[in-house]
């Protein structure tokens, strides 16, 4: 028997990516843990009702699930043109509906929506945990400590919803809740009971067979509501909205003999936004000269469209750079400068050859685990690089050291898209597509390799200091 070898990488920042990940089951705890490594790092949350100054430093918003984040080098000009790494926090899952209490013949169970585009057969029988945001009406108090609360990230402050515990429009609490143990599950019908699943295929119905199991006994309304306030340490009656998803509890996990891969949840698009923090805070830590302003731009629902206020079609990024040059005193012919001299690397997840399907893959472009970021590249705009581009990846890659692959989908396949348009068009930013390649793209547990995070982050970090 062959010993396995040590990895080849420094294992540190995909252990730290696993950490991230676990820490972040939803968008809402996704933009509070990338907060609160943004605060360690010296960065200041600023709020949008707020008025703004001009002063030099790290700063971000929050807004739901989405967070913009950037840092102003001390002496940067109006006109200074801002390097922008995008990403998305939202996964496809299930989320709990409006009346969740549901069930029959003896088994209670949560009444769930697909949301996005999931590999439903991946979420069968597997353990899931529930999480998400609570509001509660204004002048709610605490019940109690709950065992499973995850109210920490400011709980009970005025800092916006987003970061756990911020005070929404109406006034009334935001609090983030973590049910991270086993508490639902998706039963798979028997084989015995479904023989044509191995020749036919197994067929779900989004409707009747997506509803997972959580105990037995008679349905009561408002069961999940009493639950839930017990987790988070409140009255049921205080409880008025929630936005919660199941989440695989299963942590991320080194793979093979090698140990040379990860498997984990939500790495389209945690992964990228992980990276994009870390570059953030690299950036910062460098002294950027006043030559570029870097940001990180993390949105919600880029899965279903981007078509919210947290999404990458909604006013949230272009408001905050507007308003950041703004704060230093620029106009309107300052704000266009400042565009126009922009870049928005879009980054997210990607296909890596599938060697059981060799043949849903372009011929003459398989990316490959642990080679370096891809170029991500479709010349009917669903993803925005064009040459120069390309030019724009290659000279980060080259400064950072790594390196680099691309992505063209099949002529017979239709190809995904990005955030990436979107940007390009909605703010008229040179936007080029990036990410990493993966194994299962959408499914609950997703595969990448062990080294991509670092050399993805690594790159990050030299196009934020250019």
């Amino acid at each position: 028997m062959t010993s396995a070898s040590p990895p080849r990488f420094d294992r540190s920042h995909t252990d730290d990516l696993a950490g991230y990940l676990t820490a972040s089951p939803t968008p809402y705890h996704a933009v509070a843990e990338a907060a609160r490594r943004l605060e360690k790092a010296g960065f200041t949350q600023l709020r949008e009702t707020d008025a703004w100054d001009a002063t030099a430093g790290g700063r971000y918003v929050l807004r739901g699930g989405a967070l913009i984040a950037w840092y102003v080098p001390e002496g940067s000009a109006p006109e200074t043109p801002f390097h922008i790494v995008g990403a998305h926090t939202d996964s496809p899952n299930l989320r709990v509906k409006p009346v969740p209490d549901t069930g029959s013949h003896g088994w209670r169970q949560i009444a769930v929506e697909v949301y996005g585009g999931p590999l439903l057969n991946s979420w069968l029988d597997r353990d899931l945990g529930l999480a998400g945001r609570l509001t509660l009406r204004p002048g709610a108090t605490d019940a109690g400590a709950g065992a499973g609360t995850d109210a920490g990230a400011g709980a009970g402050t005025d800092a916006d919803p987003g970061a756990g515990g911020g005070r929404g429009p109406g006034g009334g609490e935001v609090r983030l809740v973590n049910v991270d143990r086993p508490l639902l599950r998706v039963p798979q019908l028997a084989i015995h009971l479904d023989r044509g699943v191995v020749s036919e295929g197994l067929k779900l119905d989004k409707q009747r067979h997506a509803t997972p199991i959580w105990g037995l006994g008679p349905v009561r309304e408002g069961d999940l509501v009493d639950f839930l306030a017990a987790e988070a340490g409140v009255a049921p009656d205080d409880i008025i909205g929630w936005d919660l998803m199941a989440h695989s509890v299963e942590p991320p996990a080194y793979l093979g003999r090698d140990r040379e891969l990860l498997a984990g949840p939500r790495m389209d698009n945690l992964l990228s936004v992980h990276a994009g923090v870390a570059a953030l805070t690299a950036a910062a830590a460098a002294g950027t000269p006043p030559t570029t302003i870097p940001v990180l731009a993390a949105f919600d629902h880029e899965e279903t469209g981007s078509q919210s206020d947290t999404g990458a079609e909604g006013p949230l990024l272009g408001t905050v750079l507007r308003r950041t040059v703004a704060a230093r005193g620029g106009s309107y012919d300052d704000t266009a400068r400042a565009l126009a001299g922009s870049v928005c690397l879009s980054s997210d997840t990607g296909h890596a050859v599938h060697p059981n399907y060799p043949e849903r893959h372009e011929p003459g472009h398989h990316p490959m685990p642990n080679a370096g970021p891809i170029l991500k590249v479709n010349v009917n705009q669903r993803y925005a690089t064009d040459g120069t581009g390309r030019g724009i990846l290659a000279t980060a890659c080259e400064r950072a050291g790594v390196p680099w692959q691309t992505f063209v989908s099949n002529n017979a396949m239709p190809c995904g898209t990005t955030i990436g348009p979107i940007t390009a068009a909605r703010h008229g930013i040179t936007t080029v597509d990036i990410g990493v390649a993966i194994l299962s793209m959408h499914s609950a547990r997703e595969l990448c390799g062990a080294e991509d995070p670092h050399l993805l982050a690594a790159a990050l970090a030299a196009f934020l200091t250019e």
